[in-house]
């Protein structure tokens, strides 16, 4: 099959709909925070990833994906472009997305607590994106 992507991450953020009322249809978008290691250095960073899941996989993922649960994610890798100002100028931005076609939930639920630990453990700049993910 071509075209197909597999990530493990955390959940950044919970999923949220945008609905289309002309056809009916509704897109559940969430991120996903990959870590990305490098064998020339010790530091690892950590990658995010857009998700779109369409229709009835999208009311899947919103009953069953939360904020800083570990997911593998299956899915076609696409492209977005759009326009966006910066600095008064007009600028045409592309970046990849995960067109989701299933996933599976990993490890244990994460608790309020958990949440509170690894938001204290991330610095401010990186908290509203990453609050959730486990270092």
């Amino acid at each position: 099959m071509n075209n197909t992507i597999t990530i493990v991450g955390y959940v950044g953020q919970n999923p949220h709909t945008i609905a289309f009322e002309d056809t009916g249809n509704k897109v559940v978008k969430f991120s996903v925070a990959v870590k990305e290691f490098s064998s020339n250095t010790d530091e690892s960073k950590t990658l995010w990833l857009d998700v779109d899941a369409w229709n009835g996989l999208g009311e899947r993922v919103l009953k069953t994906i939360t904020k800083g649960r570990e997911v593998v994610v299956h899915g076609r890798l696409a492209l977005s472009t759009f326009n966006k100002e910066v600095n008064g100028q007009k600028v045409e931005v592309t970046k990849p997305i995960i067109k989701l076609t299933s996933f599976h939930l990993c490890g244990r639920k994460p608790t309020s607590e958990d949440q509170n630990e690894a938001s204290n453990a991330i610095p401010s700049t990186k908290k509203s994106r990453l609050s959730a993910v486990k270092n």
